[in-house]
């Protein structure tokens, strides 16, 4: 603009006057700023594995419904196809117990609480990491200091001089992101959080998982240990019997000392069964967070569960999508990916920019004063010329990557064979109850007979005492075939996921230059 006298211009207007060196300071940063946004993130963009193409867990087709049994946990069981996973499968085993000492174990287990403090540590890194480098970093700075000079170190002649020298700056400071290393970077770190939310999910899963499985194998251990301790009752009063017939001179001391052996045989499988038992209690308190034998854990039977009468079934291709352990693998490989994007970055040139501005005095009465103001302007371009290393880190980092998706294959492979063993588990093992039961009967209407003919006279005590240990023993193998098919329950609930997936939804943690 055309001006009619000559002026000296004020502080403000220097600083929007073209010409002056703050404005093309400005003009400058901003210019530089839009060259690092529209850098482009060097590597390749991560692209999600394709669903498994088979069509069925198993080489031959599933049976939709098992075979039922007489008895408790005897129902039959089908298979539904495409169902829903229900989040909380724990649920349909309709155990007022099992549900309270899981909810429990949600709110106070040490493993659930390390999760989430890994989970709470990878949020706060992405943070911190992408606040430090997607916006500029502002500083500050004031200090003094005293100096002194000797004219002869110039030449000159004269005393030396001391004096006080006075500053305060601010400074803004940003990497440039030309190579995109820094948006890969960030993008690393972002998986990493996906990482460990579903690492959270997946031991959430397992906490649930062997809590209800330490619960049915508490169960299976007390019917067994009841069933052991009426076999020892009838051993010893066939013992006793064998020794009045001894005395009686009917029987030979062997029979007697053959009978003491079974007893004491089958006594010793008492103390087994009750460590057992007792060792499933203290499982069950540290999986719930408590010290063992801390008062409290229900004393499970198998009474206490209902077999799930329909188990739902997902489709591999939505497997994938279901179980945390192959979520946790294919954000491994994003973050993998995004990492040798970060390598390779470090190959390109890094374009950084600085520019401060302040005041500098000999006393601090003039340090706000004119003709004090400073300033400074920096950008740096660094190219790596010849660094062997380079090269090198960036192959490191594509092996990762290899490396991380053939563990997500291996992952996909276990998760496919975890539900084909589990099908598999349901149908047979549903056929050996049946036949167990049905020998299970059979050997209670044996004892039902031999109890009327020892009644009328027709059968000998020891007779009945003999039909009784049999048909304890079957009851021990009709117990053990209960608990099995419940496990088989739990292990497809375990394979398809448990419903981790389908029923979270994680907010995704935005950039700082997003938010």
């Amino acid at each position: 603009m055309k001006t009619t006298q000559l002026t000296t211009p004020t502080h403000e207007q220097r600083t929007l006057d073209p010409s002056h060196h703050l404005y093309r300071l400005q003009k400058l940063v901003a210019s530089l700023a839009l060259v690092g946004l529209a850098g482009c993130a060097v590597g390749p963009d991560f692209v999600s594995p394709s669903a498994p193409s088979v069509e069925q867990y198993t080489a031959t087709p599933i049976v939709q419904q098992t075979v039922s049994a007489p008895g408790n946990l005897g129902q039959a069981q089908t298979i539904v196809s495409g169902a829903v996973v229900s989040a909380q499968w724990w649920r349909s085993f309709n155990s007022d117990e099992l549900n309270a000492l899981i909810e429990q174990a949600y709110q106070t287990s040490p493993t659930l609480a390390s999760a989430q403090a890994k989970l709470r540590e990878a949020q706060e890194l992405l943070a911190a990491y992408a606040g430090s480098t997607q916006l500029p970093q502002v500083v500050g700075s004031a200090g003094a200091q005293r100096q002194q000079t000797s004219p002869s170190s110039q030449g000159l002649t004269g005393d030396n001089r001391q004096f006080s020298l006075y500053n305060a700056s601010g400074g803004v400071f940003y990497n440039l992101d030309v190579a995109g290393g820094i948006a890969r970077q960030v993008e690393a770190l972002s998986a990493r959080v996906d990482l460990r939310e579903y690492e959270l999910q997946a031991a959430e899963l397992t906490l649930a998982g062997n809590i209800t499985n330490t619960a049915i194998t508490r169960a299976k251990l007390a019917s067994q240990y009841e069933a052991t301790a009426q076999i020892l009752k009838a051993q010893d009063e066939q013992l006793r019997l064998a020794n009045l017939r001894v005395r009686l001179g009917h029987a030979s001391p062997d029979e007697a000392l053959s009978l003491i052996a079974q007893a004491e045989q089958t006594r010793s499988q008492l103390p087994a069964l009750q460590k057992q038992i007792q060792q499933a209690d203290h499982l069950l308190s540290v999986l719930a967070g408590q010290p063992p034998g801390t008062h409290g854990i229900p004393d499970f039977t198998l009474s206490d569960f209902t077999l799930p009468s329909e188990l739902p079934l997902v489709v591999p291709s939505e497997l994938v999508r279901q179980r945390p352990d192959i979520a946790a693998s294919e954000a491994l490989m994003k973050a993998t990916n995004a990492e040798y994007g970060v390598a390779l970055s470090r190959m390109y040139p890094q374009l950084t920019i600085s520019a401060s501005t302040g005041t500098q005095a000999l006393t601090t009465g003039a340090l706000f004063g004119p003709g004090s103001a400073i300033w400074a302007l920096l950008g740096q371009l660094t190219q790596p010329l010849f660094n062997a290393g380079l090269p090198a880190e960036s192959r490191a980092a594509l092996a990762a990557f290899d490396a991380s998706a053939a563990n997500y294959q291996t992952v996909v492979l276990q998760g496919l064979r975890e539900v084909a063993d589990s099908l598999r588990a349901i149908e047979n093992d549903a056929q050996a109850l049946a036949s167990i039961a049905a020998a299970d009967a059979a050997a209670r209407e044996s004892v039902r007979s031999t109890e009327r003919r020892f009644d009328l006279g027709a059968a000998s005590n020891l007779e009945l005492l003999v039909i009784q240990q049999q048909a304890e023993q079957i009851r021990i193998q009709r117990v053990a075939a209960q608990a099995q098919r419940l496990s088989d329950s739990v292990a497809l609930y375990l394979a398809m996921g448990g419903g981790a997936l389908s029923a979270a939804n994680p907010a995704p943690i935005d950039s700082v230059a997003a938010r």
